[in-house]
């Protein structure tokens, strides 16, 4: 595996845990569309943003090696990023709908 099919692989499953909890939880759902976007974005931020804790791409693929145990963490951290994106665009949007 590459970096960048991991960076890939870790955005399907932010758009996939959206989506779940969009179809679970229809309180939080912004459609299809909406959920996949804010999966993506969810899922980007949260790596972005905590990924130089040594779990990013880079990281999991150090000199060719693959490294499970990262991966495992990085597949986490975006489901966590997908949904947790959701959460907070509805409790905005909610906010501002008052």
């Amino acid at each position: 595996m590459t970096a960048t099919l991991i960076s890939l692989i870790s955005i399907l499953t932010g758009i996939i845990a959206a989506n779940l909890l969009g179809y679970f939880r229809e309180k939080y759902s912004f459609g299809f569309t909406g959920n996949t976007l804010i999966g993506v974005f969810g899922s980007i931020l949260i790596i972005k943003s905590f990924g130089r804790l040594g779990f990013d791409p880079w990281s999991i693929m150090t000199d060719g090696n693959f490294d499970g145990s990262l991966f495992t963490i990085n597949i986490l951290v975006s489901v966590i990023g997908g949904a947790f994106g959701l959460v907070v665009i509805k409790l905005i949007t909610s906010k501002l709908n008052k």
